[in-house]
């Protein structure tokens, strides 16, 4: 299906849905105010590179596990897979509970003492540890282009709610975001992100709560929602799993192979696991087994996120109506019908918010937006600003700085970054659709990366070449399929491993399925090579791998006295509540 650019799409799109009474605009400025003023209030504490870019892993596991799942809480979570939800149903949930609980899990029982052990500063740190400079140097390099990029997402995805939702012009949008970002970020550094951060998981919460609860209780409980969207889209779009066996029983058109290998495996536990932007709020707790329950706080948290995101992407299929009562349909970005003034699947949050929220409600809803989109920038910008610092400007320009210097690198560097995110936001404006967008960046990056972390440390045999040319040779992997199928869709039948399918087969995999499977081959390419090149150079001794592999680690004690305070205990109780709620919605 051909898209559009968003900036089109935009363009001719309605201009406002609502305005904001003097309650609502009162309380989006006392946010911006709020956040700027935390950045002022810990710049004080933020003198040393270990408390500006780990926030002097003072961080408890609460706050710590708060931040790690609201840095994740952007325009993927909020705008994106609203809009998904809309488009594909119940499906999309799968990247909330398959595609983020069991790698978050794993990241905090498994890869979190290595981390935190080893005191990296960073994944890219971490690949330096085991694989040397020529891993750190490709992980560097293509985890601050990535950031960069989704930093633009977040603040397009906010610019366009701004727009679309108040008339506002979406330049201005978008610089006033940036500015407020850049200026608590370069002041207080992680520390000041996590800080905004958990005060965002609030908001985010407290202001998207509502639409989900007012609208089960107009269409009448959960059963009756399921019956109406039966009815009008069909039964398919309220099943997580008994769609799944075949490419064409389902909205999304992605066979189960595509959910558990795909996105269950590679590109979940490759993002959870690796994504610095993630990780670098769980390095910053103030004990190892706080840096172990932080995760599995988050995906506990996480779990019920559909809740206010995926839910009322199904409640507009049968109860968003115009003011005549008429259902109003959604439609791709780039449609004829956006083009001609309809709205698309990315609006569906901001509509249902006019929808629900009256005064001082709507403006407690649209900064909760905004909040979500903010920390997705701050995130991201800190990350980068992170490895930016250590593994490209500190590895390889200058490596024999002092320690002010370093810190004063990150505070600049925070300031460019976000110039540089203001210039790819204008680039996301030339984009298909803001969710095809990222998850071809996770693909990209990701997954590659995923396979050499976790074989670096499983595998005492993974040797420095091994690493490099693997990370390479995945990344390089995923880009050629990117530009294969962009070339000719038909060459999706080689990813999906049919290469005899129909054209109506072939139609039905969606952008979002073709994701799934580019990631999944480029990981394993990742992996294969890796394995081939490190049995023909040679590894490490068992010396040098010590802290870095498991079975060559002697892990510490997390300090846990009882039963209920190991992490272990609360990973399977996480476990178990999902594996309840996936038969449920079976």
């Amino acid at each position: 299906m051909h898209l559009a650019p968003i900036s089109a799409v935009m363009m001719l799109a309605p201009t406002r849905l609502t305005h904001l009474a003097p309650v609502d605009v009162v309380i989006l400025l006392m946010y911006f105010v709020m956040v700027i003023f935390i950045g002022f209030y810990v710049k004080g504490s933020t003198n040393t590179s270990e408390q500006f870019f780990l926030a002097g892993r003072e961080m408890t596991a609460w706050i710590a596990g708060l931040s790690f799942v609201s840095a994740n809480l952007g325009s993927l979570e909020l705008m994106g897979w609203a809009g998904a939800a809309y488009q594909y149903g119940i499906l999309a949930t799968h990247w909330y509970w398959i595609g983020a609980i069991p790698a978050m899990l794993f990241l905090g029982i498994v890869m979190m003492p290595f981390y935190y052990i080893s005191k990296t500063h960073s994944v890219p740190g971490y690949l330096q540890l085991r694989f040397g400079e020529g891993a750190r140097g490709v992980s560097g390099v293509c985890f601050a282009f990535m950031t960069i990029l989704m930093s633009g997402v977040n603040m397009y995805a906010m610019a366009v709610v701004m727009q679309v939702v108040l008339g506002w012009n979406i330049d201005f949008s978008m610089w006033v975001g940036a500015i407020t970002v850049a200026i608590y970020v370069m002041l207080g550094g992680l520390r000041s992100a996590i800080i905004n951060e958990v005060l965002q998981f609030v908001l985010i919460w407290a202001g998207a709560m509502l639409i989900p609860i007012l609208g089960l209780i107009e269409a009448g409980g959960w059963h009756n929602l399921k019956a109406q969207i039966a009815v009008r889209m069909g039964a398919e779009y309220t099943h997580l799993w008994s769609t799944t066996g075949s490419f064409s029983a389902n909205p999304m058109g992605v066979h189960w192979t595509g959910i558990v290998f795909g996105l269950g495996w590679v590109i979940s536990f490759g993002y959870w696991t690796t994504d610095f932007l993630v990780v670098q709020r769980v390095l910053s707790a103030n004990s190892l087994r706080s840096a172990r329950l932080a995760p599995i706080i988050g995906s506990a948290f996480k779990m019920f996120v559909p809740f206010f995101v995926i839910l009322p992407g199904l409640l507009a299929l049968v109860l968003l109506k115009d003011p005549s009562g008429h259902l109003i349909q959604l439609y791709p970005d780039g449609s004829p019908q956006v083009l001609a003034g309809a709205h698309s699947f990315n609006q569906v949050l901001p509509l249902m918010m006019v929808r629900y929220l009256g005064p001082g409600l709507l403006g407690l809803g649209i900064t909760a937006l905004v909040a979500g989109f903010m920390s997705g920038m701050a995130g991201n910008v800190s990350a980068f600003s992170t490895v930016w610092t250590y593994d490209i400007y500190g590895a390889y320009i200058n490596k024999k700085a002092s320690d002010s210097h370093y810190v004063l690198m990150g505070r600049w560097s925070t300031v460019v970054g976000m110039i540089i995110s203001v210039a790819t936001a204008y680039l996301v404006r030339n984009s298909a659709s803001i969710m095809d967008y990222v998850q071809e960046l996770f693909s990209f990056f990701i997954a590659p990366l995923f396979g050499t972390v976790i074989l670096g440390m499983l595998w005492k045999r993974a040797t420095k070449a091994g690493g490099f040319w693997g990370l390479l040779s995945g990344t390089a992997a995923s880009v050629f399929m990117w530009l294969a199928v962009l070339h000719d869709k038909a060459n999706i039948r080689f990813m999906i491993l049919q290469p005899h399918a129909s054209a109506d087969t072939i139609l039905r995999v969606q952008a979002m399925a073709a994701n799934l499977y580019r990631a999944l081959w480029s990981w394993c390419i990742c992996v294969a090579v890796t394995i081939v090149v490190s049995y023909m150079t040679k590894p490490k001794s068992e010396a040098e791998l010590t802290g870095l592999v498991y079975g060559s680690t002697v892990i510490p004690h997390d300090g846990s006295r009882n039963i209920f305070e190991k992490p272990i205990f609360w990973a399977i109780v996480v476990a178990t509540i999902l594996f309840i709620l996936n038969l449920w919605l079976w």
